[in-house]
């Protein structure tokens, strides 16, 4: 089972880094730094109920709550969630590519501990028939989506072909693209964003493009494919295939929200929730009814880090954005030649 602690910072405890603070508290499994960074890092470990980052200086009066996730030998091992289907689209002894559909998390977090990809994972394959390198908790997991994006994902089942899967997307020989709906008619066919990404300073739950110097590297390309023409509600639409160079977290939405074309639907990003109360409406009925962003893993191409074979999949939008771009059909301004070679 999950060990939960809550700690009130005393007078004497204050003015030291929360990943320090924690690794001082005598927690068996926190006994150092790099432990607590990883629960912090996971949002694991709330500073008066709030996520929040290893630097942070702790006050006196701070409440500290750390949830300790069961690690896998334990009796508390990670529940196999047999009622998660699993849209499995090849699979040898060594990995598994397959479709996650939107609203399922990938592995076990605050609020999620038996319902995610991981715990659909264990019961296809069985804990011990995982890769372990992303850690007890996080068995299979080779890289993420987040929640409300849908599409195609690796998981491994063996701890070298996850090592050289990640490897393969550090270096970029791994090819993920995504097919995205974004606000407005993007001038340019084609473009490259270049621009750091940290975690907003007030918003912890947010990302933002930033120069400060905890900022990472991130690029994002992309090709128009399809636009759509503007009409009352809004100001048209542009259809997208993004590539990504680097994976930082919600890498594509904060990008394309910085461009001012944010992701169709998006909660965090999207016009309507960033609108002023007297825009609200308008924004509102823009998003088109999508209850997520319009975000999806759609081609995959990589070479298997076995075998060597070269593996491409590539999958067609989920239903409900299927909808949308049923919807703005009649609204269409034509296909890019790229969005023909790829769309027909």
């Amino acid at each position: 089972m999950t060990n939960v602690f809550d700690h009130e910072v005393s007078v004497d405890e204050q003015g030291t880094r929360l990943d320090v603070f924690v690794a001082s508290l005598g927690i068996d499994e926190l006994a150092s730094r790099s432990a607590a960074v990883r629960l912090i890092e996971s949002g694991r470990i709330l500073v008066n109920s709030q996520p929040t980052t290893k630097k942070r200086i702790v006050v006196a009066g701070d409440q500290v709550h750390i949830e300790i996730p069961p690690r896998s030998g334990e009796g508390g091992v990670i529940e196999a969630a047999y009622d998660i289907p699993l849209d499995i689209r090849y699979e040898d002894e060594h990995l598994i590519v397959l479709s996650k559909q939107p609203g399922l998390v990938c592995h076990p977090a605050r609020g999620h501990y038996g319902d995610t990809l991981v715990n659909a994972l264990v019961a296809h394959c069985g804990i011990g028939n995982l890769a372990q390198v992303q850690g007890e908790d996080r068995p299979g997991i080779v890289h993420r989506l987040d929640r409300d994006t849908s599409g195609l994902m690796l998981a491994a089942k063996t701890d070298l072909a996850a090592a050289r899967l990640q490897d393969g997307i550090r270096t970029r020989n791994i090819d993920r693209r995504y097919l995205t709906l974004v606000h407005g008619s993007l001038g340019h066919d084609t473009g490259m964003i270049d621009a750091p990404i940290a975690r907003h300073v007030t918003d912890r739950t947010r990302m933002a493009v930033s120069d400060a110097p905890n900022a990472k590297g991130a690029i994002t390309t992309f090709e128009v494919l399809e636009r759509f023409e503007a009409d009352r509600y809004d100001d048209g639409y542009s259809l997208l295939e993004c590539h990504l160079f680097t994976g930082r977290t919600h890498q594509i939405r904060v990008h394309m929200a910085y461009t001012h074309h944010p992701v169709v639907g998006d909660p965090l990003y999207g016009r309507a929730a960033t609108a002023k109360a007297r825009n609200r409406n308008a924004a509102e009925h823009s998003e088109m009814g999508l209850d997520r962003q319009f975000l999806h893993s759609w081609r995959l191409s990589f070479e298997h880090p076995i075998t060597g074979e070269e593996l491409s999949f590539t999958d067609m939008p989920s239903d409900d954005l299927q909808m949308i771009l049923n919807e703005l059909a009649p609204r269409s301004m034509g296909r890019t030649d790229y969005g023909h070679e790829l769309l027909g």
